[in-house]
């Protein structure tokens, strides 16, 4: 008896392959593109001989299972396009085999986990959330979200705006009284002021065409 050969397209890795041989050992998953919503099971995550994990482009709303780490010899997940918010689970740091990973446009949050794997993805793999960390050109707080740079910057241009006008009102306070105070306590100084004035007047009286 021969052995029953089948062949097909499988999209993995984010490429689409020809497989020419038994589909029965082929160990992918690939419920992409249709309409499923809700959590991703806990047991998916017991499919501990799952190679690829494709689920992106549903309306998945839930978080990343923490056990994914458990599936010690996935080489392929894609969960792209669908609302999973949280953090990446620690667990995807001990994907030692993980060469494929796409986490674009959901709505993740926190720090990106630190790990061989992880690191060497390309940025896009992790853009449309709020991730920070490497790949990304995102630096974490200390407590391992996205600094709020905007509100520490219009709270930084608010407090120098402040200081500008009270810096002015204190040094036009200054020069009033200053030339004021003076001619009001210094009689020499307010009498020749007021010569000094007389004699601009007469000059400029002096210039004036005579009509």
């Amino acid at each position: 008896m021969g052995v029953l050969i089948e062949s097909a397209m499988v999209m993995t890795k984010g490429n689409m392959y020809p497989y020419d041989t038994i589909l029965a050992l082929f160990t992918s998953l690939d419920m992409s593109s249709n309409n499923l919503s809700g959590d991703i099971p806990i047991s998916v995550t017991r499919l501990a001989g799952l190679r690829s994990f494709n689920l992106s482009k549903n309306n998945l709303t839930g978080k990343i299972p923490n056990d994914i780490g458990d599936m010690k010899v996935l080489e392929s997940v894609d969960l792209s396009e669908n609302q999973l918010y949280g953090q990446i689970p620690q667990s995807f740091s001990s994907l030692s085999t993980l060469s494929y990973l796409n986490l674009s446009d959901n709505n993740l949050s926190g720090m990106i986990p630190l790990s061989t794997q992880l690191q060497s993805f390309d940025p896009t793999s992790f853009q449309g959330n709020k991730l920070c960390g490497l790949p990304l050109l995102v630096n974490c707080s200390s407590d391992g979200n996205i600094p709020n740079h905007k509100y520490e910057d219009d709270e930084s241009d608010k407090d120098e705006v402040d200081w500008f006008y009270i810096s002015m009102a204190i040094g036009f306070s200054l020069s009033f009284w200053g030339v004021c105070g003076s001619l009001l306590f210094k009689r020499s100084w307010r009498h020749a002021y007021f010569r000094f004035v007389d004699c601009s007047w007469e000059m400029l009286l002096a210039k004036l065409p005579v009509c």
